[in-house]
């Protein structure tokens, strides 16, 4: 069951959407009202909220560009190198 369903995550990245989507939200989140949700001076295990949002911010991003370079040599090694005519 966990090979069928990263497969069909592997799949779904794969599209031009996918991407385009999941750059609008980063983006996004970078921006105005989400910043000022998280500028508060309350803190989380005495970590600031904007730190720990730019970090956990940061490391959801590269979970993602990851996700993406999987689906990508997922495809890559699906397509033949030699098509015979």
């Amino acid at each position: 069951m966990t090979n069928r369903l990263r497969n069909k995550l592997l799949r779904r990245l794969q599209f031009r959407e996918s991407w385009v989507i999941l750059f609008v939200v980063g983006f996004i989140m970078m921006n105005f009202p989400f910043l000022h949700i998280f500028n508060k001076p309350s803190t989380i295990f005495g970590y600031p909220l904007m730190f720990l949002y730019f970090f956990l911010g940061w490391a959801v991003s590269i979970f993602v560009i990851y996700l993406f370079t999987l689906a990508v040599s997922h495809t890559a090694d699906k397509t033949p190198e030699n098509p015979q005519q």
